[in-house]
């Protein structure tokens, strides 16, 4: 199950699984992206449309995996959206704030609240949550985005320590400066940073999406079986 599945991280993440012969279920706030993505892989199972931040479409969501499929194995939390404008703290929209905190920590709360529940159920379960660079080091001009990126990596730590004997492990990717529609939105309207963007990367290029799909599949896999509550950064050395 994956939300924010219409694009970017999402979507590489859904074709990763699909690749795997997984069930896959895509949930996004945009039917029309999903749609075109179910075209392309002959796996697909199942769509739903949902906006993460309306707790009552993330129990509808939940509710109609179970339905179909009668447990849920792994649960990707990816959903997210950045500010409209990078400003400083004093002058951050309230408008921002609250649609940034609403999709990019609530959704991932309600996330992890519908889908444990089930997880409890069956005895196991899998949920990653898709954090990110700016969840354990601060970016300034991006307060909202920040602030609920860090609460991302807290309630993952959080979770993971409550329901690591009752054999779900719960943790976090943290990717960096990664080439999806959100990064290339922002140098749509300011092109004069990407070369700085991109210098403050020792590796000197933005990650891939594919590259973090791969790490929350190996997150998801048996392979790490000993591993949760834990963030995995994927930023091409821009931590160090």
């Amino acid at each position: 199950m994956i939300t924010g599945a219409g694009s970017g991280i999402g979507a590489a993440t859904v074709r990763f699984f699909a690749k795997k012969e997984a069930y896959v279920v895509l949930a996004d706030i945009s039917l029309e992206k999903m749609v075109d993505i179910s075209d392309s892989i002959p796996m697909l199972c199942m769509i739903q449309k949902t906006d993460v931040s309306q707790y009552d479409q993330m129990q509808s969501l939940a509710g109609a995996v179970i339905k179909k499929y009668g447990q849920i194995d792994v649960w990707v939390n990816n959903a997210g959206i950045g500010p409209t404008q990078m400003l400083k703290t004093a002058d951050h929209s309230l408008e921002d704030w609250e649609r940034v905190i609403a999709v990019n920590q609530s959704g991932v709360f309600y996330g992890m609240k519908v889908a444990l529940p089930a997880m409890l159920k069956q005895g196991s379960g899998n949920i990653v949550n898709v954090a990110s660079l700016a969840g354990l080091k601060a970016s300034g001009n991006n307060i909202s985005y920040v602030a609920s990126k860090f609460a991302v990596v807290g309630m993952t730590k959080a979770a993971a320590l409550e329901y690591a004997k009752k054999n779900i492990r719960i943790n976090a990717v943290c990717p960096g400066y990664t080439d999806t529609n959100m990064l290339r939105q922002l140098l749509e309207v300011k092109p004069e940073i990407e070369d700085k963007l991109k210098n403050h990367i020792p590796m000197g290029r933005f990650g891939k999406a594919t590259e973090v799909a791969t790490a929350i599949g190996w997150l998801a896999s048996d392979q790490t079986q000993f591993m949760t509550g834990q963030t995995l950064s994927l930023d091409g050395g821009t931590s160090l």
